[in-house]
């Protein structure tokens, strides 16, 4: 029977939108702000329902901040994050057991063309939401762009979008969730370019400040102050703040630094321990109830925190132990198992290290009294920086919390100082920390996964001039006349690779060979002509590692192997031809870049 088009695209969009969002700039905006509103709803009812579980776990009132709350009773402190994390352990192990990790929008981007998985997108955000709800030291941010980008992703699918415009939407559902979350679109767009997109382009500008536009109107109309933070007064800015500025931004790039590395030390050692996997977050919601007795700052994102310790005047040692024991408790948390980002808590852990640092600094300068919330915010930004990364996201959320032009540049060159601390003595932002604990060569959202698809065996030519390798040459020359073929490959029982043989060589004299020849009761063999024999291409090998082979063998072409212990030729690939794949592959990533 054949197929109708009603019956041919039963799982895909209509034709008509296809058409219009991949042949038209106006349908790609159109889309975007669809993916913004979802991002925005997504926003909403992921932070409405972790508000329900603050106050049905820990018996807040409506509203009620629970990293603010001093009242909460020692018992439900320590038995919400354990049940809470008995429930994250049980359901993580039931889900992922026979599926692999789901992919993030940074990997996504990265490897795989923007292609995420719904389903796993919407049990992350699950997970997220009940890792918040229960009290663990994380924030929901990752929750809102995994499951936003996985919406995006799976609508780019159904639409059949090109791999450039997938990317782009999981950026735009990205930035939109960012832009929705803390009420600031121009943050959520440099969020999508710098995070999960890995550059900017004019081609992109449009659709995706439409997504994160879209997104923040959508939140703020239904929930206007759900996520808001209260700046206090700033005061005036000088010129003579500004190295004390940067020199707290590269102070932000090694405490960001000394974070991650906790957060994976804390891993490391549950992994070694034996605990087993589904009861790990309880054993962490434990240690993290226990912190939270003393302070309740730990729990959660700390959205009121922030509010909280942006203003409080307060003696040094507070916040110096609630900045240690909130960064402790994110590394137990993310450790043990809970599931959730960084992102706010970095916010917070920079405002307690701004304060602290400027608290240290006024007793020995007092006229530096006065500028606490300058390098509060500071802190905010460049902590951020150093763990989440995008200097400008940083700076220009900083813009839009406070309107201030003078701040955002001063947070521009302390943003500068801790992402180059970061980069030179680290190298990593927490996600791509976690991508490299996991063998993932990701440095950032740059679409590199082309690179990987484009393997030698993609590449290959499946017809391969060959002759055994026990055959005469007289053999060969009768089979391969001068001039018949470029490359020739010698194989042994089992078409299995033997070397290389340089056609020109059956026709060369040799007067070594010929000695041999002479001296030897058989004819000479194509064996003795052999070239590379050890040098082969794997079919999964990707282009890079191709050309370094070729490279490191100084060979026009190579053959292509199932694998290295039955050496089974399946192909040929020569040098100028991957060379040239390589280039029009580079090239069609540039044009996209620019919007051709």
């Amino acid at each position: 029977m054949k197929a109708t088009p009603a019956t041919a695209g039963a799982g895909d969009a209509p034709q008509g939108w296809r058409a219009l969002v991949r042949s038209s700039e106006i349908g790609v905006v159109v889309l975007a702000s669809v993916v913004g509103v979802f991002a925005g709803l997504i926003v909403l009812a992921m932070s409405l329902t972790t508000q329900l579980l603050h106050e049905l776990i820990f018996g807040l009132a409506h509203g009620q901040r629970l990293s603010i709350t001093t009242t909460i009773p020692t018992w439900r402190a320590l038995v919400g994050p354990v049940l809470g994390g008995l429930a994250i352990g049980v359901a993580s192990w039931l889900f992922f057991r026979r599926r692999k990790q789901p992919i993030d929008p940074i990997e996504a981007n990265a490897l795989h063309g923007g292609r995420m998985s719904l389903r796993d997108s919407v049990f992350v955000a699950l997970q997220t939401i009940g890792s918040s709800g229960a009290g663990a030291s994380v924030g929901l941010e990752a929750g809102y762009t995994q499951a936003a980008s996985g919406l995006a992703s799976h609508i780019a699918r159904r639409l059949r979008l090109r791999r450039a415009d997938m990317r782009l939407m999981v950026g735009c559902a990205a930035g939109g969730a960012i832009g929705a979350a803390f009420d600031a679109p121009l943050t959520g767009a440099f969020y999508a370019f710098e995070l999960i997109l890995g550059s900017y382009s004019i081609a992109a500008f449009v659709p995706v400040m439409a997504a994160t536009f879209m997104a923040t109107v959508t939140h703020s109309l239904l929930a206007p102050s759900l996520l808001a933070v209260e700046v206090p007064p700033i005061g005036p800015i000088i010129v003579s703040d500004l190295p004390l500025v940067v020199m707290l931004g590269a102070a932000c790039g090694l405490a960001g630094i000394v974070v991650m590395r906790a957060a994976a030390f804390v891993e490391a050692g549950f992994r070694r321990s034996r605990i087993p996997t589904w009861l790990r977050p309880a054993f962490g919601g434990l240690l993290v109830g226990a912190l939270a007795i003393w302070s309740p700052s730990v729990f959660s994102a700390g959205h009121g925190a922030i509010n909280l310790y942006l203003g409080i005047d307060t003696n040094l040692a507070l916040f110096a132990l609630v900045l240690l024991a909130k960064a402790l408790a994110s590394s137990i948390s993310i450790g043990s198992g809970f599931r959730g980002g960084l992102f706010f808590a970095s916010l917070l852990l920079g405002v307690l290290t701004g304060r602290l640092f400027i608290g240290v600094l006024s007793l020995a300068f007092p006229n530096l009294a006065g500028h606490e919330t300058l390098f509060a915010l500071v802190g905010m930004s460049s902590l951020a920086v150093s763990i989440v990364g995008g200097p400008m996201t940083m700076a220009l959320l900083a813009l839009e919390m406070t309107g201030d032009l003078k701040l955002t540049l001063a947070i521009v060159g302390a943003a500068g100082a801790a992402s180059l601390v970061t980069r030179r003595l680290f190298g990593f932002s927490f996600a791509t920390w976690r991508f490299h604990l996991r063998g993932e060569s990701i440095r950032g959202a740059h679409d590199v996964g082309w690179m990987r698809d484009l393997t030698a065996g993609s590449m290959m030519r499946i017809e391969v001039p060959k002759i055994a390798a026990d055959a005469t040459i007289a053999e060969a020359r009768l089979k391969y006349p001068p001039g018949s073929t470029n490359y020739l490959v010698a194989i042994g029982p089992g078409d299995a690779y033997a070397g290389m043989v340089p056609p020109g060589a059956l026709y060369e004299p040799d007067p070594a060979l010929d000695e041999e020849a002479a001296a030897e009761p058989a004819p000479r063999t194509v064996r003795h002509l052999l070239r590379n024999p050890d040098r082969m291409l794997l079919t999964d090998m990707s282009v890079r590692d191709t050309l370094k082979l070729f490279d490191e063998s100084e060979s026009e072409a190579l053959p292509v192997v199932a694998d290295r212990d039955s050496r089974r030729l399946v192909g040929i690939l020569s040098e100028a031809h991957a060379i040239k794949r390589y280039s029009d592959e580079v090239s069609r990533r540039n044009r996209e870049l620019i919007g051709e």
